[in-house]
């Protein structure tokens, strides 16, 4: 009598999948540093969302930034999310 392969085939090739996913993204992932910097102008942001066009500049530059006390029971989590970004294109 035949084993019915055929479930065990579409769960192997979805793991399969996902797990070589993940290998890819791991592989492709660089070992960071901090930037103290970086560290400082990301706590100076305002929350909220901003967008400005300076006009000595071809650029545009976006700051954004969530900052949430969550609290349940007698626990607390404050998540703090920073970003900024720059837009540039220049004629050569």
């Amino acid at each position: 009598m035949p084993l019915p392969l055929v479930p065990i085939a579409g769960f192997a090739i979805r793991y399969g999948t996902v797990a070589l996913v993940a290998y890819g993204v791991r592989r492709a992932l660089r070992k960071g540093r901090t930037d103290q910097r970086a560290e400082d102008a990301l706590d100076r942001v305002d929350e909220g969302l901003a967008v400005h066009r300076p006009a000595d500049r071809g650029q545009t530059s976006g700051a954004a930034r969530f900052r949430r006390v969550i609290r349940w029971g007698d626990r607390a989590v404050e998540i703090d999310a920073a970003a900024l970004a720059r837009f540039r294109i220049r004629k050569l």
